[in-house]
C-alpha cells in the first residue's frame, strides 16, 4: 500500500510533524524502531513498581501545537521552585513567583533581589523572541528570493520591537559566555552559578564557554522558566495524545518496525526498506532522526553530492549527558521541584574541563527531580567517548558518583536508595537512536544554529534528495522538548508540495 508519507521516527517531533501533514489530508505512515512511540518522550517501566520520564523531567509542546492539533494534554501538577545546592549545606531557591525568589536572594545579595524581577522579564521576552525566531523560515544563504527574505525581515522588526536597550542585550546575549551574561546582571555567586548551570543543560560547553548565553534564552523558552514543570500523566502521556490524535485523523503508527534505508532513484525519494526487507513506497520521506545518521547510514554518501557528504561528517554531536534513575524506600528527603548541585561557577567549569579530556566528571553538575519514592538525577558531565575502558565498566561509576554527589548535599539520601537504572550516552545512542549520544541531534552552538542548521544552505528541511525532508531535532527550531522542528516541516512540506 503506498502513502503520501513516511515519516521515519516516532518522536515529539515527527509524531507533530505527521499530525499536521494528516490535518492537511495526507495518508502518513510513522515507523519507529523500539516498541514503544515516543523517541525521547517517553515514560519506561525499568523493573515492577519502578518507573520513570526516561530522559526529560518535563516536557512542553509550543502552546500553537497544541491547539492546532487539538491535544488533550493535562496542565503540568504544579509550578515549582529550582533550588541550586552550595557548599555549606546553604541553598538557593528561586520561586516561580519572582516576589518570593527575590527574598531568598536577597540573602545573598540585597541589590541582585532587586535586579531579579527585571531579569526574568528580561529573559521572558528573549524567550518569545526566540520563539519567533524558530517559527520563521531561514533562507538559503547566501542566494535566496525576496519571497525567502520577507519572513526574515519580519523577524528583524520583532527584534526591533523590543527596544534599543533589550535588542542589544539579546544579540550580544547570544555570543556571550554564561559567567559573562550572569555578571552583567547579578554580583553573588550562588545566584550566578545557579543561573549559569540551567544554561549548560544538555550540552556540551562549560559557563564560561562563548554561546552559552544563547543556550540559556534556548533553555528558558523551552522549559518556561528555571524549574521543570512535569506533565500530570508524566513525560509520556505527551506522546499518548499525540499518537492518538494521529489515529484519529487517519494517520498509522507501526512500532518494531525499523527503517534499513530511503530508497532512491534518479535523486529522488521513493520509499523506505526497512531491516526484514519488506519496502514501503511514497511520495515523501521524512526523517525524524538526527541528520548525520540521516545522510550517512539512511541515504548513504553513494547518493549525495562529495561536498555535502563532507559537510554531514563535520556535523559536530557530542554527547555528554547520562541519566541516573534511583528507587528509594520514600526517605530520601529531598525537596519537591527542581534541585541543582551547582554551588559555583569554577565548579561547573571543572565539571566540563573533565569531558574535554574524555573523563567523567568526579565533581558533576546534577539536576534532580522527583516523583514520589523515585529520584531522577541528569548528570554532566558523561562523554560519549570515554578516554579510559567504555561504557560497560563506567556505568557503575556514572551511578556511584551521582549517589555520592547528591548524599554529600542532602546527607541521608544514599540510606534510602533501594536500586537505580543508569542511562548512559552509550545507551541513548543504541536505545534511543542518538547518534553519540547526543540529544539534541547536534550541538546547540553558534556555528550551527538558525540558517546552519543543520548545514550551511539546508536550513529549509529539504535535502539534496529531492522529496526527501528533515523534521527531527537536528534542524532549525529543534533542540529539546518543544515540536517547533516537526511543525516547520510540515508547513515547509505543504508549501513545497501543493
Amino acid at each position: 500500500m503506498a502513502y503520501d508519507v513516511i515519516i521515519i521516527g516516532a518522536g515529539h517531533n515527527g509524531l507533530v510533524a505527521a499530525n499536521y501533514l494528516a490535518k492537511a489530508g495526507r495518508k502518513v505512515l510513522v515507523l519507529e524502531r523500539r516498541a514503544v512511540a515516543g523517541g525521547q518522550l517517553v515514560t519506561e517501566s525499568f523493573a515492577e513498581g519502578f518507573s520513570a520520564d526516561a530522559l526529560h523531567a518535563s516536557a512542553q509542546l509550543r502552546p500553537d501545537i497544541v491547539v492546532d492539533l487539538g491535544l488533550r494534554i493535562e496542565a503540568p501538577r504544579s509550578n515549582p521552585a529550582y533550588t541550586c545546592l552550595l557548599d555549606g549545606g546553604k541553598r538557593l531557591t528561586l520561586d516561580a513567583d519572582p516576589s518570593r525568589a527575590s527574598a531568598a536572594i536577597r540573602e545573598f545579595s540585597a541589590r541582585d533581589a532587586e535586579c531579579w524581577p527585571g531579569f526574568v522579564a528580561f529573559m521572558d521576552r528573549a524567550a518569545a523572541f526566540l520563539d519567533a525566531a524558530y517559527r520563521t523560515p531561514m533562507p538559503r544563504l547566501p542566494h535566496f528570493t525576496l519571497r525567502e527574505g520577507l519572513p526574515l525581515a519580519s523577524l528583524l522588526w520583532k527584534l526591533r520591537r523590543l527596544g534599543g536597550r533589550d535588542m542589544f542585550r539579546v544579540v550580544r546575549a547570544m555570543s556571550m559566555s554564561a559567567e559573562e551574561f550572569t555578571s552583567g546582571w547579578f554580583e553573588s555567586e550562588a545566584l550566578r552559578a545557579a543561573v549559569s548551570a540551567f544554561a549548560i543543560h544538555g550540552v556540551t560547553l562549560g559557563p564560561m564557554s562563548a554561546g552559552t548565553g544563547y543556550t540559556l534564552m534556548h533553555n528558558w523558552l523551552n522549559r518556561g522558566g528555571l524549574a521543570h514543570r512535569p506533565a500530570a500523566g508524566g513525560a509520556g502521556s505527551i506522546t499518548v495524545a499525540l499518537v492518538d490524535v494521529l489515529k484519529a485523523r487517519g494517520g498509522e503508527v507501526r512500532v518494531a518496525a525499523e527503517v534499513r534505508n530511503v530508497l532512491v532513484d534518479g535523486q529522488r525519494a521513493r520509499g523506505v526498506r526497512l531491516v526484514n526487507g519488506e519496502e514501503i513506497a511514497a511520495d515523501c520521506v521524512i526523517s525524524a532522526a538526527d541528520p548525520r545518521r540521516t545522510f550517512l547510514q539512511l541515504v548513504g554518501a553513494a547518493e549525495l553530492p562529495p561536498e555535502f557528504v563532507w559537510q554531514a561528517q563535520s556535523i559536530k554531536l557530542r554527547g555528554c549527558v547520562a541519566k541516573v534513575h534511583v528507587e528509594t524506600d520514600g526517605r530520601h528527603g529531598l525537596a519537591d521541584g527542581t534541585l541543582a548541585v551547582a554551588p559555583s561557577i569554577r565548579y561547573l567549569e571543572r565539571a566540563y574541563d573533565a569531558a574535554k579530556y574524555g573523563e567523567i566528571s568526579a565533581q558533576p553538575y546534577l539536576e534532580v527531580t522527583t516523583n514520589g519514592n523515585v529520584v531522577s538525577i541528569h548528570f554532566q558531565f558523561a562523554p560519549y567517548a570515554v578516554r579510559q575502558g567504555d561504557w560497560r565498566a563506567a556505568r557503575s561509576i556514572v551511578e556511584q558518583r551521582a549517589i555520592d554527589t547528591l548524599d554529600a548535599h542532602c546527607p541521608g539520601f544514599k540510606s534510602s536508595v533501594a536500586r537505580a537504572h543508569t542511562i548512559t550516552p552509550c545507551d541513548l545512542e543504541s536505545t534511543y537512536g542518538l547518534s553519540e549520544g547526543d540529544l539534541n541531534h547536534g550541538q546547540l552552538i553558534l556555528d550551527q544554529i538558525f540558517f546552519m542548521r543543520p548545514l550551511p544552505g539546508w536550513s529549509k528541511h529539504a535535502t539534496p534528495v529531492d522529496g526527501l525532508y528533515l523534521c527531527g531535532s537536528g534542524v532549525h527550531g529543534g533542540g529539546g522538548i518543544s515540536g517547533a522542528s516537526g511543525r516547520n516541516a510540515a508547513k515547509a512540506i505543504v508549501e513545497d508540495r501543493g
